[in-house]
């Protein structure tokens, strides 16, 4: 990991990369330190290949408790047609196109931009005690981060007004239910749980992750029609890849394949 006081804390496992907001004094609420440091993060994994799956998590037991509230005046000072990084600019929006997965580790809080940086990750894993919640309502404001639009993805228009609206909170166990969460797991093993499939996404062929993900991607974006058509080009991709030799060579053999990507 990086120095103690670092805003977001890296580490390389394998073919894993692990990033870990490091704000815990303040609940790992969101700064321009944290998405400038997280979007320097996610642009360098991207063209790195030895780089095959991200892990997103919050140090002390803490998601992220969403936008530092301190932030506000500068936003408020900024042209709604200007460069608004104080909003983090698009930060969620990378998460969300990234062609690697992206995995969230979640304890405790993921509040307002901390369920929204959830919500844009592929994945979420997290502990029984987690709450995740949109309470920007209560500070007078919205979801700035894709809130309004990815939890009505995932958990349909309903669930989601009666969030969005009251600002009220969701156990892990509700969110998993509704579809926010892939999993729950007993409290502080969230990390490491993450760890364990994105291992196993990563011992996956790299290009044929990529592809499945974009194809999945393309159906909360286009029709069903298209979507059908999207995933059929992508699987003639794969299947004349090199990976695709070698992974149906392996299975022959019954031997671990071995993955370039390509």
């Amino acid at each position: 990991m990086n120095p103690d006081n670092a805003p977001l804390r890296t580490a390389r496992y394998s073919h894993l990369l692990i990033l870990e907001i490091n704000r815990p004094k303040a609940r790992n609420s969101l700064n321009e330190a944290v998405l400038t440091a997280l979007n320097t993060e996610l642009v360098a994994a991207r063209h790195d290949d030895e780089i095959r799956a991200i892990v997103l998590t919050g140090a002390g037991g803490i998601f992220c408790a969403g936008a530092d509230i301190t932030n506000f005046d500068a936003i408020r000072d900024q042209s709604l047609l200007g460069d608004r990084a104080a909003l983090g600019g698009t930060i969620w929006a990378d998460l969300g196109r990234f062609p690697k997965p992206v995995l969230a580790a979640v304890e405790g809080l993921a509040l307002g931009g901390g369920c929204e940086l959830a919500l844009a990750c592929d994945i979420v894993i997290a502990g029984e005690s987690a709450k995740f919640g949109v309470p920007e309502v209560k500070l007078g404001v919205i979801p700035g981060g894709g809130g309004t639009q990815r939890l009505i993805q995932a958990v349909g228009k309903s669930k989601a007004m009666a969030l969005l609206l009251t600002g009220d909170f969701l156990s892990a166990q509700r969110a998993c239910a509704a579809g926010i969460v892939a999993e729950t797991v007993p409290d502080g093993t969230a990390l490491e749980a993450a760890v364990a499939m994105a291992q196993r996404i990563a011992a996956n062929s790299p290009l044929a992750v990529a592809l499945a993900k974009d194809a999945a991607l393309q159906a909360l974006e286009t029709s069903l029609a298209q979507g059908l058509e999207h995933e059929k080009r992508n699987f003639h991709v794969a299947i004349h890849s090199a990976d695709s030799r070698e992974g149906q060579a392996a299975f022959l053999a019954k031997r671990a394949p071995e993955f370039t990507g390509k």
